[in-house]
């Protein structure tokens, strides 16, 4: 009786010891509230809020773009917009999208240091029911656009 005790014994020993094991490599570890969460892998990630405004963009013509506080925005042409996923180290990427031509792409653009103006390329994601185009895309030059204080404002003496 002894060494069937002793065999019951060993197989809820083996059977603890899988299950626990089970439980740590489905539990997600605990995050210390007090450790910041690191940046992005590919740098710091700046405040949005500086590509807020209007912008001169150069592509052949000029077309304002006016984004908010997210980078997000329009363009008049054929119902364009803007849409931010990221800024980096002075890299603003993102989706542009044209309602009346039906299409949409990507764009990339290196930023001044003092987020003044930037180089910036672009190509197609889709062109109507084409996922894959093989268009080419294109290189432009983002110019900040100067903001006036409103008309009700006073300008600061001088």
């Amino acid at each position: 009786m002894k060494s069937g005790m002793v065999f019951i014994n060993w197989k809820i020993g083996i059977l603890s010891a899988l299950l626990l094991s089970i439980a740590a490599c489905t539990t997600p570890p605990l995050r210390d509230e007090e450790t910041p969460l690191m940046p992005a892998p590919s740098g710091l990630t700046e405040d949005r809020r500086v590509l807020a405004g209007e912008w001169d963009y150069e592509d052949g013509v000029v077309v304002t773009l006016t984004l908010d506080e997210q980078g997000n925005g329009s363009y008049a042409w054929k119902g364009g917009r803007f849409e931010t996923r990221s800024l980096s180290d002075h890299t603003w990427q993102g989706m542009w999208f044209q309602g009346e031509n039906d299409r949409e792409g990507g764009f990339t653009v290196q930023l001044s240091p003092d987020f003044s103006d930037g180089e910036g390329r672009w190509w197609y994601t889709r062109i109507e029911s084409d996922q894959a185009p093989t268009e080419k895309g294109g290189t432009f030059r983002l110019t900040r656009k100067p903001s006036y204080p409103a008309s009700d404002e006073t300008p600061p003496a001088p």
